[in-house]
């Protein structure tokens, strides 16, 4: 069988696809493994114990529960959801959105391929155009999801030294290089795998020079603010005119719901519906539906501030401590965990291979994520990234310090 150039980009093997491999192999029963490599979010009790709630108030009205199931929403997405939305945007963040400005997607990961492939490419005029990403290193799920070669283009940052053992990478603005021939801006804040929380003062900047371009800048808050909130540094939300903020309930605890936010200008909104129609005719409905209440009433803001917040800056710091003394005697720095919930590990020896690492880890039953696929765009190779590796921090901390543990043994192997 022959298949179209489509499907070779778009079916062959990437980066998002074998992380998505390994975590499938640790479900296999008989199979012991760590899940550390993938970005699934923690089974928190009291959140369970909320979305349970939820999930009984929607089962006690049958009419809602069959609508739920059993009824197409709009491409835009769930009425209901989005004016409860809009309504607690208004009110605590004083956003100047209205219905207009938002749409649900089949999760977030969906949002930013739609996105990304709508602000990039061939242009009616003739041009062509990429998206930039300010810092490098930067999400996996974006690096394969171009639908033309030569979309993206990264910028390596500046690496920042604080306090032992952490540092800090920061966009190097001097190299940004931002032109005509950019679509868009991508970040993604809390930066998923670093940790890093973009400062408002870097948010303020980039949004300011995509508007002198006449471009969109599009915040991935998938684990920020509003929602869920993983946020431990000084960062305000973030929204104005041609800002494409992408929100998600995954990280809430609902991976497997599949519902992604979109905020952005409305006619952004409405291309992404009428892609939506074509891909997928609507969103999913059952997110929508069980957490439209949770948001009405703040239950979710609460749930974000009082629950969610604490118990991943709580894993972030047992983590710290346990690599501290794990990497005990080892040229090794962290990043400085400002959000989300992960552990990027440095490995300053030159001779350390994170690629090499992440084989023996996996070899061990540990699934961690070597540092090369998140530094892609690049106009070069980075060997930086060949020496880092991303580790989940939210799940067992138990299972946490035993990856880390073994991480330093195997440093310490020769041939490591």
């Amino acid at each position: 069988m022959e298949f179209s150039c489509f499907a070779d980009k778009a079916g062959a093997v990437s980066a998002i696809g074998r992380l998505m491999d390994d975590l499938a192999a640790g479900l296999r029963p008989g199979v012991r493994v760590s899940m550390l490599g993938g970005g699934n979010p923690a089974a928190i009790p009291e959140a369970n114990r909320v979305f349970r709630r939820a999930m009984r108030r929607l089962l006690r009205d049958p009419a809602a529960f069959d609508r739920a199931l059993g009824v197409y929403d709009p491409p835009q997405g769930n009425e209901a959801f989005i004016e409860a939305l809009v309504e607690r945007l208004q009110r605590d963040l004083g956003w100047p959105v209205t219905p207009r400005h938002v749409a649900l997607t089949l999760g977030s990961q969906t949002a930013l391929f739609l996105l990304l492939n709508m602000l990039s490419g061939r242009f009616p005029d003739g041009s062509r155009r990429r998206i930039l990403f300010p810092l490098t290193p930067e999400y996996i799920g974006y690096a394969d999801a171009a639908l033309e070669p030569g979309c993206w283009c990264a910028r390596r940052p500046r690496i920042e030294r604080l306090d032992p053992p952490f540092f800090k990478y920061r966009i190097d603005f001097d190299r940004l290089g931002l032109d005509e021939g950019f679509g868009a801006v991508c970040v993604s804040r809390p930066t998923n795998p670093t940790a890093n929380v973009l400062t408002d003062a870097e948010i303020e900047r980039l949004w300011k020079l995509c508007r002198a371009q006449d471009i969109p800048l599009i915040i991935d808050s998938a684990y920020g603010e509003p929602f869920p909130g993983i946020v431990f540094a000084e960062a305000a939300p973030f929204w104005r005119e041609g800002v494409i903020a992408c929100l998600s309930l995954s990280k809430l605890g609902l991976p497997g719901l599949r519902t992604g936010v979109v905020v952005a200008d409305p006619e952004v909104i409405e291309r992404l519906g009428r892609m939506t129609a074509i891909v997928s005719l609507a969103p999913v409905r059952l997110g929508a539906a069980l957490a439209a209440d949770l948001v009405a009433s703040g239950e979710m803001s609460r749930l974000c501030a009082d629950v969610i917040r604490p118990f991943y800056q709580k894993r972030a710091e047992e983590a710290v401590a346990a690599a501290t003394e794990a990497f005990d005697g080892l040229d090794v720095r962290l990043h400085a965990v400002e959000g989300a919930f992960f552990l990027w590990i440095w490995f300053r020896d030159p001779a350390r291979s994170s690629l090499r690492l992440y084989r023996r880890l996996k070899e061990r039953g540990i699934i961690v994520v070597p540092g090369r696929p998140f530094a892609f765009g690049l106009d070069r190779p980075w060997t930086h990234a060949d020496r880092c590796v991303r580790i989940n921090i939210g799940q067992d901390p138990a299972e946490v310090r035993r990856a880390l543990a073994v991480l330093a043994e195997e440093c310490r192997a020769p041939g490591a």
